[in-house]
This record gives C-alpha cells, sequence and structure tokens, in this order.
C-alpha cells in the first residue's frame, strides 16, 4: 500500500511573482518558475513542495490544492465515488512529469491524487 503522503501543494495567486516573492521572503523557500507550463514552482528546505498557478475561475485564490500521492489514481477516484465523493479531474498526465486526479469529498473538500513518472520522487 502507498505511503499516501502530501506530495505537493497549489496556493493558487492573482499575481504569481508577488506571491513567489512573499513565501520565499517569509519562509526560505526555493523558488523556480516553469514559463513552459506558465507555473512556479517552490520548495521548502525539508524538500517538500509544490506550486504556484495562475488564479482562474477553476482554480480560485483560497482553494489550496493538496495532492497525494497514489499508486493507482483510477482506482482510488472509483474509490472516491464507492464513499460519496465526486471526481472533478480524470486521471491526466502532466508531460515528462507524471499524473494526477482531481476529486471533492463528500463534504466539499477539493484534494488531489498524484503519481511520479520517476517511482524515486513518490
Amino acid at each position: 500500500m502507498s505511503k499516501r503522503n502530501v506530495v505537493h501543494v497549489e496556493i493558487p495567486a492573482a499575481n504569481v511573482d508577488a506571491a513567489a516573492s512573499f513565501y520565499s521572503d517569509l519562509f526560505g523557500w526555493k523558488i523556480t518558475p516553469v514559463p513552459e507550463m506558465n507555473y512556479t514552482m517552490w520548495e521548502a528546505v525539508d524538500g517538500s513542495g509544490g506550486g504556484f498557478p495562475l488564479a482562474s475561475k477553476d482554480n480560485p485564490v483560497g482553494q489550496v490544492l493538496v495532492y497525494i500521492h497514489s499508486d493507482d489514481i483510477e482506482a482510488d477516484l472509483k474509490n472516491v465515488e464507492k464513499l460519496g465523493g465526486k471526481i472533478l479531474q480524470t486521471k491526466m498526465e502532466i508531460p515528462q512529469t507524471g499524473w494526477f486526479g482531481v476529486f471533492q469529498d463528500p463534504t466539499g473538500n477539493v484534494l488531489a491524487l498524484y503519481t511520479s513518472m520517476n517511482p524515486a520522487n513518490n
């Protein structure tokens, strides 16, 4: 069974550069822009990390998205529905990175599942 660790946290921002600067100054996070994905990664000293996506209607400010490691995203999403949750994004590839799926639990919280293409990153 998977360790089910938190593997990524996305913090939507209306101004990604300002958010990256704020968290870098506040916590000392390493900031890495990924222009080809219109995305900015952050990494804490302990190696945990996430990103700053540009806020949008579907990804609003205030809706922090936590990604949990999954050994089998499709099976986990089937269980989400079986347990009363709702699939918001079926399994989808992030090129050269991995796969993810997004769901809403029965109480309305939105979380994501993630599997890396590099098993050493799981």
